[in-house]
């Protein structure tokens, strides 16, 4: 069943608002992107305006920060700690913005969305 991004029944105060009108196709939302652990998958989607989002279905590498020294690397995903979003995503292994990731440089905690941008950033942790 798809997300609905419409105006709601009430107003902030809780009184009933007269609907006037159906549902919009553009006030639909989309399925959401569940990253998980793999050879690169990327998919391409226009979005209203004419923009695209880069969904990425499935990464293998990360593009990790090291605040300390002030560099960054691709380094490879060795498995998900830890997803506070979701405790389901933990079992799943799915990585969201905040999943805690062990790379072969250590922890890191990912500060990307990768169901919008495409590619997996990370902070790491020391």
């Amino acid at each position: 069943m798809p997300l609905w991004q419409g105006k709601s029944k009430r107003y902030h105060t809780g009184a009933r608002r007269r609907i006037s009108r159906n549902h919009r196709k553009f006030e639909r939302g989309g399925q959401a992107t569940e990253t998980i652990m793999g050879e690169k998958k990327l998919r391409v989607k226009r979005v209203l305006g004419g923009s695209s989002k880069h969904r990425l279905l499935a990464a293998s590498h990360a593009n990790v920060t090291d605040k300390a020294s002030g560099t960054s690397e691709k380094v490879k995903i060795i498995q998900v700690l830890q997803n506070p979003a979701n405790v389901d995503f933990d079992r799943r292994g799915i990585i969201t913005k905040g999943t805690i990731i062990e790379t072969e440089k250590g922890r890191a905690v990912v500060t990307s969305r990768p169901g919008q941008n495409g590619v997996v950033d990370a902070i790491r942790l020391e």
